[in-house]
């Protein structure tokens, strides 16, 4: 864990900052696939739909500094698979602060009873990512290529990648 971060679930409270690193994201257009912002009582209601949510906090200032959103990846008979989303905000990163939350949502799902952990679309240029991803055990599945709409208007490669909790 990054000194003076530290990991906790989220509250009401953390909304509108989760909001505004989600759309921060967003806007970037190189990494998430949705192109419409959240608003507040959408992002209250994004939020709380999920299985968990997490924030990482600076402990000295109480800024929220990046999130994440846990959630099955299907439904059913595969609903033991987890997916999740990571977000730091720009003038936070480098930190390290994505790693810890990449493992805070690994213990999460496992505690959730998920059994693997999916992401279906990690942008192939996406390299630090990836190499954390990679890192972490987790398991590249391929290319699909030209999946994701880059903001700018090209196509880019997606890697799949999976790890068993």
């Amino acid at each position: 864990m990054p000194d003076g971060i530290w990991i906790r679930p989220y509250t009401a409270a953390d909304v509108p900052a989760m909001a505004g690193i989600w759309n921060e994201v967003v806007r970037d257009g190189v990494a998430f696939p949705q192109t419409e912002e959240l608003v507040s009582e959408e992002a209250a209601e994004f939020f709380a739909a999920q299985s968990e949510c997490a924030v990482a906090e600076d402990v000295q200032s109480g800024e929220v500094l990046g999130m994440y959103i846990l959630h099955p990846n299907n439904v059913g008979r595969c609903g033991h698979i987890a997916n999740a989303s990571y977000a730091v905000s720009s003038m936070s990163r480098g930190r390290h602060i994505g790693e810890a939350l990449v493992r805070d949502s690994l213990e999460r799902a496992r505690a959730l009873g998920f059994r693997l952990m999916q992401f279906n679309a990690v942008v192939a240029s996406n390299t630090r990512a990836r190499r954390l991803y990679e890192r972490l055990g987790f398991v590249p599945l391929g290319v699909i290529p030209r999946g994701f709409l880059m903001k700018d208007g090209h196509y880019e490669d997606i890697c799949p990648y999976y790890i068993e909790l």
